[in-house]
């Protein structure tokens, strides 16, 4: 097991949530009294009022998860930092949401507060394979925090690249799967690929990472991390299956994304047009990755479909 007693996990949202959990419930922290699992929320959020909130919480407090009020968009770098000086091991799982410039924010503070190991919030794409001025802008943020994480030695670090939720490739808000019109839209052309991965699963990769038996894997590099690796037009014919209707094959080009983007500037959506539709640093082969090399099978995008959309 790797030498961490003391997690903390910044955030509880759908992802930071099966993070904590999968901790809490690997069988090295259930056997170790050692380790302890922990996270930052809002001093607001600790004491809502709000059944659903308590509900949610009430879960974590059931899994010896601690509570540490923080803010990580309004406190200072200073105060972060002395936050972080208390753990061995810091996962962020605070997304986009928070804002621009938060990341590197984040970065700096775990590394003023000298944290043996981070996880950073780039459970996603390919940042170094797209490179900075993509259509996404907030991209070059992560970019920034792999700069500043490879710049230095005393903080050991990795990235747990995931690709896109399963679960947000068939959100209707995105525009791929629309099951109300009978539709899947390629982004690019239908033979254009994407990784995709559970959130659930997410949370299982990054616990055997972090307290698993398998070496040392931060190694200041990125790993890669698969539920799925599929085609659109592999997608439009999983959708066929599950709906047991033949769904209608569309394309949307990256021309057509980026001169919407033109006329709408500040639309996020035209901007992961562009970055998936474009199919660079958003796919990777199935069998090159961390969890396929250590016999960690994860949720597919078939079985995805059939247990949420059927």
């Amino acid at each position: 097991m790797a030498p961490t007693n003391k997690i903390l996990v910044l955030g509880a949202g759908e992802l930071g949530t099966a993070v904590l959990l999968a901790l809490a419930k690997h069988p090295h922290a259930t056997n170790n009294s050692n380790i302890s699992i922990s996270v930052l929320l809002r001093q607001s959020t600790i004491t809502s009022p709000s059944p659903q909130k308590d509900k949610e919480l009430q879960v974590l407090r059931d899994n010896n998860v601690s509570f540490i009020p923080g803010d990580i968009a309004l406190d200072s770098p200073q105060t972060l930092s002395s936050i972080f000086k208390q753990f061995d091991t810091v996962v962020s799982c605070t997304g986009f949401a928070a804002g621009s410039g938060t990341q590197l924010k984040l970065a700096r503070a775990v590394l003023d507060a000298k944290v043996a190991r981070y996880i950073p919030w780039q459970f996603g794409v390919d940042y170094d394979t797209i490179g900075r001025g993509s259509g996404q802008d907030l991209f070059d943020e992560q970019l920034d925090v792999r700069d500043v994480l490879r710049s230095q030695k005393s903080t050991r670090w990795t990235i747990i690249s995931t690709g896109m939720f399963t679960s947000f490739l068939f959100e209707p808000s995105f525009g791929v799967v629309d099951l109300e019109k009978g539709v899947v839209t390629a982004l690019g052309g239908l033979g254009n690929r994407v990784t995709v991965t559970a959130p659930g699963d997410i949370g299982r990769v990054t616990a055997e990472i972090i307290l698993g038996d398998y070496g040392d894997v931060f190694e200041d590099k990125p790993v890669f991390v698969t539920g799925d690796t599929l085609s659109y037009g592999r997608l439009a014919e999983i959708v066929d299956g599950v709906t047991g209707r033949k769904v209608e094959r569309r394309v949307r080009t990256v021309e057509a994304a980026r001169e919407d983007l033109a006329s709408d500037p500040g639309n996020s959506l035209y901007k992961y047009e562009i970055v998936f539709g474009e199919g660079k640093g958003v796919a990777w082969d199935a069998e090159e990755t961390w969890n396929y090399k250590h016999g960690i099978r994860l949720q597919s995008a078939e079985e995805w479909a059939r247990e949420n959309l059927s």
